[in-house]
């Protein structure tokens, strides 16, 4: 196991690694119009980092920490499909929606200003 964060963002807590890319569904953050390829964001909800074997716990987050990482552009979840019968009334209604994400990449894991890794 090497070097990885646990963050909070959309609703979701997620375990980030530097170098990998992630789906969430909306970023708190920023609006709809400044989700444009290569943004630069900073996560600063870190709940929790392990680097080797040290563990940093926050209470609720870790002061100091913060993950760097960038869009690589907005993209749809999967449809969801909502279907409706009333039985005995032939009534059947069908519909659904697919839901708005974002993919982005974490670039670096930073703890009191040092990098950690990235």
């Amino acid at each position: 196991m090497g070097t990885y964060a646990i963050i909070e963002t959309g609703g979701q807590q997620l375990r980030v690694e530097p170098g990998r890319f992630y789906n969430i569904c909306h970023f708190a953050s920023l609006t709809p119009n400044r989700l444009e390829r290569n943004t630069k964001i900073l996560i600063h909800r870190v709940l929790m980092i392990r680097q080797e074997s040290n563990i940093s716990i926050g209470n609720p987050w870790l002061e100091g920490a913060v993950v760097k990482g960038r869009i690589l552009h907005p993209c749809l979840g999967k449809k969801i499909l909502i279907y409706r019968m009333i039985s005995k009334k032939k009534t059947r209604r069908k519909s659904g929606h697919r839901q708005k994400s974002t993919r982005f990449l974490v670039d670096s894991i930073f703890l009191d200003g040092k990098e950690i890794y990235g």
